[in-house]
């Protein structure tokens, strides 16, 4: 730590900011008890719909992932001692940020502390930082500096929680061991502090990214009053403890939101942090993920991981490049659009803007997709990604035709111009045929690994992402994950999709329907594996059980149920 005097300041300085905090009701529900955010810094943020998170420090030398291999894949001890051995020489933030350019990202929030509590800044608070590695440069400044020279917004990451610090009351592994000794309003006062620095001498900051507020609830409200006393027109998240500006789902796209705004976060690989040889996102995955969340009326903030020589992996900058490439090409359909009217799909999704509605078509569940009707004329349509289509207007409904020819793998561009405002209509919800019945319904399981709902909750098996996953304990041999479907709906065919990362662990399944208070049985099946599709004599019910038996503890990245569908090639 630095000297006690300095740290004696800075406890006089935030004594104020502190009151604060302990005035605050402990129920974080309440009504804010600080200044709302300016309107038009949130409207700026959401017009740019798309940008870059970083996950980079001293742990890039393990190929582990950022905090949560603290004291897991690493001892705690090897761990905190990375930092003596980082020197990513080949950093360059002008590169960084030209990669995020070249993707058509519009701002960049590096992690500047995780829960490890190194800091990538010359802090004053803290000897565990940047300036005490062998490379002894302000990462932070660097990228601010070149944030601001190629025209990019730039925002901070800064954990509210901190495993490292002596004074926080959990520590590693996960955060789940409480220290014997610790003072939770001296480590407030050090939090404080710290945002103060990234704020006066790095911004301003388009957000302040705070994450997995432990122990703050009561206590984010004098975070955000501060960060707004300091830069009003600045964002903050909702990971606070106390809320926030705007939500943030991660590793999964949000639902349809426009009432508040929100911002999924997620990898471009499968870990936060650099692992060597991980597992990346094909084209059609990145693009339909921008697409799908600015259709929800959302951001994307997507991740990428340097090496420990301070690189963004060359693979990785191509991908984006590949991105931006389109965005170049269809970015009017998503830079400064607001979602709908339209609520996503799996198949489409739609983003508006002035008198126009983009139709965003990533798969044809027919020849012809029909569209519930709209309170408005259609007096022009194009298509977007070239080519052209035929559009009919009826009361009851819409109905676009684009020629196999005209047709894109990733996402077929529908632009129809209106007689009136887009903005004045109403969302609108979508069921089209073939599609999934379960997706983004409201689902709850049996047992959820080590409770971790943010990560592995029932949600994660209806999110339409094949990436995220339903987990378990491993202890749990029997579990079952439930589905309401919102009201009754018949459907005969159901897949499911196991993660088999770990291996394929379940036995058998039953797939059952709720009868009154009982659960009755309606097809049963032995193992699972990567995907397995069954069909079965239509069943009409609303509320659905998948049930599992299993070697040890089993994890499913989707449960789907689909509606009969006539005449038609199933997807």
């Amino acid at each position: 730590m630095k000297n006690s005097f300095r740290n004696g300041l800075i406890a006089c300085a935030l004594t104020l900011s502190i009151s604060v905090v302990r005035a605050q009701p402990t129920n974080a529900t309440s009504a804010p008890a600080w200044p709302k955010a300016d309107p038009a810094a949130v409207a700026r943020w959401q017009d740019m719909r798309f940008g870059m998170f970083i996950h980079w420090g001293p742990v890039s030398l393990t190929g582990h992932e950022i905090g949560w291999s603290r004291g897991k894949e690493t001892p705690i001890a090897t761990y905190d001692s990375l930092y003596k051995k980082f020197n990513p020489t080949n950093y360059n933030a002008a590169e960084w940020v030209s990669a995020a350019k070249a993707a058509g990202m519009k701002y960049i929030v590096l992690t500047t502390k995780h829960h490890d509590g190194f800091c990538l800044w010359d802090t004053q608070q803290t000897d565990y930082n940047i300036m005490n590695t062998p490379f002894k440069r302000d990462v932070v400044k660097e990228l601010a500096a070149a944030c601001k020279k190629q025209g990019i917004a730039f925002g901070t990451y800064y954990s509210t929680c901190d495993w490292h610090h002596p004074d926080f009351p959990l520590t590693s592994p996960g955060g789940k061991v409480t220290r014997a000794k610790s003072d939770l309003d001296s480590y407030q006062r050090y939090l404080l502090a710290q945002i103060k620095e990234l704020i006066t001498n790095y911004g301003p900051l388009i957000t302040i990214w705070n994450d997995v507020p432990q122990k703050f609830q009561g206590r984010g409200a004098a975070t955000i009053k501060m960060v707004r006393e300091l830069q009003p027109d600045i964002l903050i998240n909702n990971r606070t403890g106390d809320g926030g500006d705007y939500d943030t789902p991660e590793q999964r796209v949000g639902k349809y939101q426009d009432d508040r705004p929100w911002e999924t976060c997620m990898t471009i690989c499968r870990q936060w942090s650099w692992k060597p040889n991980d597992d990346m996102k094909s084209l059609k995955q990145c693009l339909q993920t921008l697409v799908t969340c600015a259709g929800g009326d959302g951001n994307l903030l997507f991740n990428v991981g340097p090496t420990a020589d301070g690189i963004i992996e060359a693979r990785q900058v191509e991908r984006l490049k590949e991105m931006g490439a389109w965005l170049a090409k269809n970015g009017d359909s998503i830079y400064g659009t607001r979602g709908g009217p339209y609520k996503p799909t799996k198949s489409v999704a739609a983003t508006r803007k002035g008198n126009v509605i983009f139709i965003h078509i990533t798969a044809w569940p027919a020849e012809t997709l029909t569209l519930p009707p709209l309170p408005a004329k259609i007096v022009k349509s194009h298509v977007l990604t070239g080519g052209a289509a035929t559009v009919k207007q009826t009361e009851a409904g819409i109905e676009i035709s684009v020629p196999a020819a005209s047709r894109q793998e990733i996402d077929t561009i529908v632009a129809l111009e209106l007689d009136k405002p887009a903005m004045e209509i109403s969302s609108i919800s979508v069921s089209l045929a073939g599609e999934s019945l379960t997706t983004h319904k409201k689902a709850h399981a049996s047992n959820v690994y080590e409770n971790n709902q943010n990560r592995f909750g029932a949600d994660k098996a209806v999110d339409g992402e094949d990436q995220t996953r339903w987990a378990t304990d491993g202890n749990a041999k029997q579990s079952w994950i439930e589905v309401d479907l919102g009201r009754n709906e018949t459907f005969d065919r159901a897949v499911i999709q196991e993660c088999i990362d770990f291996d394929a662990r379940v036995q058998s399944f039953e797939l059952q329907i709720k009868d009154g208070i009982s659960w009755k049985t309606f097809y049963k099946g032995g193992l699972i594996g990567k995907r397995l599709e069954v069909k079965f004599d239509p069943i009409n019910a609303r509320i659905v059980r998948l049930s599992l038996n299993s070697v040890k503890g089993p994890s499913i990245h989707e449960f789907d149920l689909f509606a009969p569908v006539a005449n038609k090639t199933e997807p």
